[in-house]
């Protein structure tokens, strides 16, 4: 389970442009619709608690998504996930410009 929350948060935030709000789709679609982890409802009870909460709302939608799927190790797994490709794609224009 926590692998395949950090590989489908991963894709998500290699593939979402256009910031938090643009990943609630890719979310909603890869958690609702094609993994059945969570029912709608649920969704939208995370999404309405990620707005709430102080922060980028990817990474919140991110962090609680994981945490009620697997706890604390998924919430874990599934914030950093989200988070490493902009991170390894800063890194390495940083080498690549300075």
């Amino acid at each position: 389970m926590l692998l395949s929350l950090f590989l489908t948060f991963l894709k998500i935030g290699l593939f979402a442009y256009g910031g938090g709000y643009a990943m609630i789709p890719l979310i909603q679609h890869e958690m609702v619709t094609s993994s059945g982890w969570l029912a709608m409802s649920e969704f939208l009870k995370i999404i309405t608690v990620a707005e709430m909460t102080p922060g980028p709302i990817a990474i919140n939608l991110a962090t609680f998504t994981g945490y009620k799927l697997a706890g604390f190790p998924g919430a874990v797994v599934s914030t950093i996930g989200v988070i490493l490709p902009s991170f390894f794609i800063v890194l390495i224009l940083t080498k690549v410009f300075l």
